[in-house]
């Protein structure tokens, strides 16, 4: 880490690569229609049990759709995973286009070369009506988990790196909605 804060690292070929080298996947972010994006540390990434608690008691959810809960990774699966990562671009998002967002960008950091590059969004899928548990998802190539069905602690995620985030306290207030593409 540079003393102003940022993190750089060298690649297997000694090349630096942290967020200025990442940049532009932050801003291909926002050219997607994401608010906001910044490269992070996936380190910076938390994950815990009780988040997917809230999402079998608190979320209509669970057991709808083969990107959620019992169905998507456990916490403890996605913190052996975020293992294999060392950045990811946080974004937020408007309500609508987060899977579209999470898989387009995922999609392009993957030709670029990181083929480890993996997204996740937040909540439902809403891409069929109902899912095919029998044949398999109908759009593999859309679909994400929502990083909260995989156990990850959105808002501890999200505050650790400058953005903010606030429980809703009425149906009046405007909701937060991120993502997140790993990268290696």
């Amino acid at each position: 880490m540079t003393s102003g804060g940022t993190f750089l690292s060298a690649d297997w070929k000694g090349r630096i690569m942290g967020p200025r080298k990442l940049k532009r996947w932050a801003e291909r972010a926002v050219e997607l229609g994401a608010k906001a994006a910044r490269i992070v540390p996936a380190s910076s990434v938390k994950t815990a049990e009780w988040v997917r608690m809230k999402c079998r008691y608190g979320c209509g959810g669970w057991n709808g759709c083969l990107t959620c809960p019992p169905h998507s990774p456990t916490p403890e699966t996605t913190a052996r995973m975020l293992k294999d990562y060392r950045w990811a671009v946080l974004f937020e998002r408007g309500r609508q286009a987060g899977r579209e967002l999470a898989a387009k960008l995922e999609r392009e950091i993957f030709l670029d070369g990181h083929y480890k590059a993996f997204g996740m969004t937040s909540g439902p899928c809403h891409l069929c009506e109902s899912c095919d548990f029998e044949n398999g998802c109908r759009h593999p190539h859309e679909a994400r988990p929502a990083m909260e069905a995989c156990g990850i602690d959105v808002f501890t995620t999200v505050r650790r790196n400058g953005f903010e985030i606030e429980v809703l306290t009425s149906e009046s207030q405007k909701g937060h909605f991120f993502g997140i593409v790993l990268i290696e």
